[in-house]
């Protein structure tokens, strides 16, 4: 099988189980997104652990992060849904976070300082941006769904741009080549464009009425914007430890991280935008 078929098949399935978890909720479990909610505990697990083997964690540490994202997404998870849980569950989230740190007391070869740091920064780049999709998907499903479309539509206008402005005679304008050669400028005014058609559709069809035409339209851009800078994050972290993908896990297309990278800053952005308009109440 080449790699064109493995890469699209392994789309679709991505696809698939995406949309589906987000749109299918069985009401015999008083309406909680079940299947959403299984799905992302695993992906955003996965992703924390291919965050802290590529950047080399002992596997104590990789235990705690894992155990640490399973425990704020759950946490999320019932506080959106009015579950009183949730306050026990962030009280053990804060508790394993704290027993990570205070463990490297304890190990005559620590690094504590990198190891504090890829700590936070697996919790803060991976694990809260899943954990705050539950917000999105509490409030209004399609809401989540056109996330994620919009930045598949971004990923695919940028390509398209940026590919054809490259075979000018002068090429197109690189934004950050020493992290990703084949990003550009132009690329990106290509993937805005699309989103913000994209927006248009949203809210024409009803998934972003309630923020109206401009917000929509704003949702478009910010989810363009810095899902392409989310992008570009992983790909420094990938090239900083000179490595082609985070992990194998989906055929052809690198590791949990390679796919949900564009998430990493376009969820939190755009979660508190829809705080800050006001569309719904924490």
């Amino acid at each position: 099988m080449n790699n064109f078929v493995k890469r699209t098949l392994s789309a679709i399935v991505y696809a698939g189980l995406v949309i589906t978890s987000i749109l299918v909720q069985p009401q015999c479990f008083g309406g909680h997104p079940l299947l959403f909610g299984i799905l992302f505990l695993i992906l955003s697990t996965l992703a924390v652990r291919e965050y802290h083997a590529l950047v080399g964690s002992d596997i104590r540490l990789q235990s705690y992060a894992m155990i640490a994202n399973a425990l704020l997404f759950t946490t999320m998870y019932f506080l959106f849904y009015g579950d009183g849980i949730w306050s026990a569950l962030l009280v053990a989230y804060v508790a394993v976070i704290l027993l990570a740190m205070i463990t490297q007391l304890f190990r005559e070869h620590s690094h504590a300082i990198e190891a504090w740091g890829n700590l936070c920064a697996s919790q803060m780049m991976v694990a809260l941006p899943f954990a705050l999709m539950n917000g999105v998907l509490m409030h209004n499903r399609y809401l989540l769904l056109a996330l994620f479309i919009l930045l598949w539509v971004n990923d695919s206008g940028a390509y398209i741009v940026g590919s054809l402005t490259a075979k000018l005679p002068k090429g197109n304008h690189k934004m950050f080549p020493r992290v990703s050669p084949a990003k550009s400028w132009e690329g990106l005014i290509g993937g805005v464009v699309v989103s913000l058609l994209a927006g248009y559709v949203f809210y024409r069809v009803g998934w972003t009425e309630e923020l109206g035409l401009a917000n929509s339209l704003w949702f478009a851009a910010f989810g363009a914007v810095f899902g392409t800078l989310g992008d570009l994050m992983e790909s420094l972290l990938k090239r900083t430890l000179g490595v082609k993908d985070s992990g194998k896990f989906m055929p052809g297309h690198g590791g949990v991280l390679d796919r949900f990278d564009s998430l990493m800053l376009a969820t939190p952005v755009l979660y508190f935008l829809f705080v800050y308009l006001a569309t719904y109440v924490i």
